[in-house]
């Protein structure tokens, strides 16, 4: 109770010095360089339409190159393991203007779902 007490008390002494400080603060001024941004390269991405399937409607219609979309993504992934001897690593790197190296790492560790339906007389074993 004494500190409360002691927090909320006035000092007089304390709020007249307060009320004579003044503080005056001014921003330095600003330099701008004319002309200095003219002659800068724009670098653009170069960009390549995708290649969509049945499920156009539902992609992105642009990708930087190096780049996939995940519908194309799921259509690679989906041919290669369908026919791996036609949609090799190398055909889907060039199809796709995608680097060999991360085609490797995509086709080995990404995997598509199979969904897989049981026959009516097996549902009873499990």
């Amino acid at each position: 109770p004494e500190i409360q007490e002691e927090i909320c008390r006035k000092d007089d002494r304390l709020l007249t010095l307060l009320k004579d400080v003044y503080v005056e603060s001014t921003d330095p001024p600003v330099q701008v360089k004319v002309g200095g941004g003219e002659h800068l390269p724009c670098k653009q991405e170069e960009k390549r339409l995708t290649k969509l399937g049945n499920l156009g409607d539902l992609d992105v219609k642009k990708v930087p190159k190096g780049k996939i979309s995940i519908v194309e993504a799921l259509t690679l992934l989906n041919n290669h393991k369908l026919h791996p001897q036609i949609w090799t690593a190398e055909k889907i790197a060039a199809e796709y203007s995608l680097e060999l190296k991360e085609v490797n790492s995509l086709l080995e560790f990404f995997i598509p779902f199979a969904v897989q339906e049981f026959p009516k007389e097996t549902k009873k074993a499990i």
